[in-house]
């Protein structure tokens, strides 16, 4: 057994002793998921389908209730053994929990649930608080899809005031350089699987192996033939213009796109004399699509001269919309991309009178690592227990911070159909969904159960959660 296959050892230590803390006679627990605030207002909702396949999708057997057993006695915490072997026995392993959740892909404001996790069996009300650590890491790629739906946002922005080519651009315009910068291999995974909801470039081959293991997605994104600093500086700095010829007759061809780092030495010599004379020709008689990729110094000056400098040596031509779009060459910023400077990079060129065609960004640890679960503010918290057969309210109200304020009762997610609002509404007592007798006028449930007592009941394919997340504007 692989260390972190157990189920019953993904939760915290305080967890293994919270089923003997409930009132006595609780018999069913309910729990929900939100962003309480943060950086963006609004989140999509992604990736919760990974951590039902993943983890909540295999039994648990006696060998992990032994296993868990022994190491909480030892740990020094008290340990639900003969509740856990209900689960086995009577349920077959699979834990007796109903998730429901809004449609992955949908693009919802903060302060909605998301999420509600509540028990089907009365002896098991205590398994969606042992769950809460592995369900709220559910933030991560939430919030990776929401950076990278915001930055999608912006980019469709100046392409549509600089662009004649909107849709076939877009979603080629940012791509993933994460992989190295984040913590673990399936942080990779399911971060740059995240990313994929909004754009198809990527370097991140973990994000398009977990786009085909819980999306049936067989081919999530793509890339193209890329220079590193070592391939470039391996020839030596004499033979800097060597190392990029070596690169035009290796890859390019009419119609491909290859990308150079050119910054190894002196990026403005590199485009000027380098690419804009030397190889000047070369580049225009491959037919290819050569991308400049400057990688240091100040991202909105640098990306600038570089545009200027190519546009002396190549020329370009003016679009349906006034702007200049260069012949043959393009330029991809990679380094110090975030969404300010993002912004800022196209404000600058824009200004400057050149279309938002001819650069691409590169975000790595920005898209994938520079967050946290409170960049979105995102809470796992109980709302309401059956205690003597009535279900009471349960939440907290710290003095000392309102925005911890936590819902209550058992509730649902509805949306207004013509407006698109949405509203985190109650739900009647034992009532599994919202019943329209009991919906706001012009409201229905958002909510849709997916995993039920061990079954997946909505299976998302990224064709669906893509067409959804595309629909949203801000």
């Amino acid at each position: 057994m692989h260390y972190l296959d157990n189920l019953l050892l993904n939760t915290d230590s305080y967890k293994a002793s919270h089923w003997l803390q409930y009132p006595p006679r609780t018999d069913a627990t309910f729990f929900y998921v939100e962003s309480r605030g943060g950086v963006y207002d609004r989140t999509l909702f992604f990736g919760l389908q990974t951590i039902l396949k993943e983890y909540l999708g295999r039994p648990v057997t006696h060998a992990h209730v032994d296993e868990a057993r022994d190491l909480f006695a030892a740990h020094g915490e008290p340990f639900n053994e003969a509740g856990w072997r209900r689960v086995v026995d009577r349920h077959e392993g699979r834990l007796p929990l109903r998730i429901r959740a809004v449609a992955e892909g949908s693009v919802v404001p903060t302060h909605q649930a998301l999420v509600t996790i509540e028990s089907t069996d009365p002896d098991a009300f205590w398994v969606p608080s042992y769950i809460e650590t592995l369900l709220l890491r559910l933030w991560y790629p939430v919030t990776v899809a929401t950076v990278s739906w915001h930055a999608r946002q912006t980019l469709r922005q100046f392409l549509e005031r600089t662009s004649d080519d909107v849709e076939a651009q877009l979603p080629f315009k940012l791509h993933d350089f994460g992989a190295r910068g984040v913590s673990s291999a399936e942080s990779a995974a399911i971060g740059g699987l995240s990313h994929l909801v909004n754009f198809l470039g990527t370097d991140t081959v973990a994000g398009l192996l977990a786009a085909r293991a819980y999306y049936h997605e067989p081919m999530a994104g793509f890339s193209i033939p890329a220079a590193e600093h070592s391939t470039i500086t391996a020839w030596g700095r004499d033979r800097e213009v060597d190392a990029y010829r070596n690169m035009l007759r290796q890859f390019a061809r009419p119609g491909s796109i290859v990308a150079v780092v050119s910054d190894s030495y002196d990026i403005f010599k590199a485009v000027s004399e380098h690419w804009g004379q030397t190889l000047r020709d070369e580049v225009i008689e491959s037919g290819a699509t050569v991308v400049i990729r400057p990688d240091s110094g100040d991202p909105a000056d640098v990306v600038h001269q570089c545009l200027q400098r190519l546009d002396e040596a190549f020329g370009h031509v003016v679009n349906g919309k006034g702007f200049k779009v260069l012949n043959h060459v393009r330029v991809i910023q990679g380094d110090g991309i975030d969404p300010t400077s993002l912004r800022a990079i196209l404000e600058r060129i824009t200004s400057a009178g050149y279309a938002t065609d001819n650069l691409a960004f590169g975000m790595g640890g920005a898209l994938l690592q520079r967050l946290d679960r409170d960049t979105q503010k995102f809470a796992l918290k109980c709302s309401a227990a059956r205690v003597d057969g009535c279900w009471i309210d349960v939440y907290k109200e710290p003095v000392t911070d309102k925005g911890k304020t936590s819902k209550r009762g058992r509730m649902t997610l509805a949306r207004n159909a013509a407006t698109g609002h949405y509203r985190t509404v109650p739900l009647a007592d034992e009532a599994v969904s919202l019943d329209v007798a009991d919906a706001p006028a012009g409201y229905e449930d958002a909510m849709v159960t997916v995993w039920e007592n061990g079954t997946l009941l909505r299976d998302w394919t990224l064709a669906q959660v893509r067409e959804r997340a595309a629909a949203e504007r801000l």
